[in-house]
């Protein structure tokens, strides 16, 4: 699933690509998408991500809003002809971005405004740990979960819930209101070190994840723990486990993140 870093690989490609181009055509291939019309001989302002979100914002001063889910990718095409899973195909004079997404899940709508869909504070923009704490308080749930709960924390999945846990030295099921400001700092350093450094290897790709040219992130090579069960733990020689957590594959070292976290 793209996340944080995969999404914002996307906007500073789409910036070098198409702003300032007029949309000559929209071409739905998916009925799902019937409600993407209107923008037509409007021309590309700039790009906005908040979290997953991503917001392509016209002239006109509305915009077009996309959430990748699962497997949704965009690809910017010279030539004709469709790829397999093509859902949407949205051209320019001198090219084409091209919504892929086998699992018909992404989702792509007008807006009348230039803004994403209210979700959570992006830990690229705000990660006010005083704040987290605070909210923090009223919940009981662990903490990979309320890490990927968008209503709160906008862009993290489960790739990186388990990098930055475990980079905090954390314990995925600790309940989030017995974590310190500390802690919460922890998390926060965490998070803006392996997001930053995601966004600059174009991001990960362990699935089906491709930037807009096609090509493969490069963030794999970096990972501490996820994927890597049963391999030895990078920082501490443990073996790294997986388990499920709310449905979720967790990958965490037991023997690092066993408590509070710390150096």
């Amino acid at each position: 699933m793209p996340e944080l870093p995969e999404v914002e690989t996307l906007r500073r490609q789409l910036c070098t690509v198409v702003v300032g181009a007029t949309i000559r055509q929209t071409r739905v291939i998916d009925p799902k998408l019937r409600g993407v019309r209107g923008v037509k001989g409007q021309k590309v302002k700039g790009f906005a991500r908040h979290g997953k979100a991503l917001a392509m914002t016209l002239t006109g001063g509305g915009s077009l809003l996309f959430h990748l889910r699962m497997t949704g990718r965009l690809l910017w095409q010279d030539g004709n002809g469709l790829l397999p899973h093509t859902r949407l195909v949205i051209s320019f004079p001198h090219g084409r971005i091209s919504l892929i997404d086998p699992r018909r899940f992404a989702m792509v709508t007008v807006r009348k405004k230039e803004d994403c869909i209210p979700l959570g504070s992006d830990p690229l923009d705000a990660f006010d740990p005083a704040h987290l704490l605070k909210i923090a308080q009223r919940s009981t749930t662990p903490i990979k979960s309320f890490l990927m709960d968008q209503r709160r924390i906008a862009g993290i999945g489960n790739i990186y819930a388990c990098e930055i846990l475990h980079r905090a030295r954390l314990d995925p099921w600790r309940r989030v209101n017995g974590l310190s400001r500390d802690e919460w700092v922890k998390i926060g350093e965490a998070a803006q070190e392996i997001l930053q450094r995601a966004i600059a290897c174009r991001g990960t790709s362990v699935s089906d994840w491709r930037d807009l040219f096609g090509k493969e992130g490069e963030h794999q090579d970096y990972l501490s723990v996820y994927g890597r069960e049963g391999a030895e733990c990078l920082r501490c020689g443990g073996r790294v486990e997986r388990q499920k957590l709310n449905g979720r594959g967790t990958y965490y070292c037991p023997t690092c993140q066993n408590g509070e976290g710390g150096e």
